[in-house]
């Protein structure tokens, strides 16, 4: 699939009012029929950053319940979802 045809929009921005390292959580739309919900903007060392959805398990470890494969579509979607963040 060409990076072209793939239509990002941010649908709802949460932002958190507490003083902690997230910021924000995002729903994302993707070519209007499907929808990720729970994209968080997270405050590093290095600045803002975005994190897809995780959940943890029994193990008590944190595992992603979406995950990106194409670098371009990421990088879209951070631009994306930090442009929609800090406007």
């Amino acid at each position: 699939m060409s990076v072209d045809t793939i239509d990002i929009k941010v649908i709802k921005i949460h932002r958190l009012a507490e003083d902690g390292h997230l910021k924000a959580f995002v729903d994302l739309g993707v070519n209007d029929v499907f929808l990720i919900k729970g994209v968080r903007v997270v405050e590093g060392k290095n600045g803002l950053f975005v994190s897809m959805p995780v959940e943890q398990g029994k193990d008590e470890k944190w595992y992603e319940r979406v995950r990106c494969l194409n670098k371009d579509v990421s990088s879209i979607i951070t631009q994306k979802v930090l442009e929609a963040y800090t406007a």
